[in-house]
């Protein structure tokens, strides 16, 4: 089973993301979309939610569901992963 990626906006910029791995853990966090981040990184306000289920996937592939925090900034993803922008990148091409 691959991990299932449920994304709900919340209010602008703010999404509730639900993740369910292949093992049957869930999680459940915001992702915070800053749009001077996303800018930083290459992306404009159009891609965001593309974004957002890519980081979440970028996430699942890289820390235990149950370890998810319950806010996630993209600036904190980048500043802990350094491939996160090369990566993000690569999978919305």
């Amino acid at each position: 089973m691959t991990p299932t990626i449920t994304i709900d906006p919340i209010v602008d910029h703010e999404y509730r993301v639900r993740i369910t791995d292949e093992h049957g853990d869930t999680a459940e966090c915001e992702i915070i979309v800053a749009l001077d981040v996303l800018a930083d990184l290459g992306f404009t306000p159009a891609d965001e939610h593309r974004v957002v289920q890519h980081t979440a996937a970028f996430l699942v592939e890289h820390q235990p569901v149950l370890d998810f925090p319950t806010l996630v900034y993209l600036d904190e993803v980048a500043a802990a992963y350094n491939d996160y922008p090369e990566q993000l990148h690569h999978r919305l091409a």
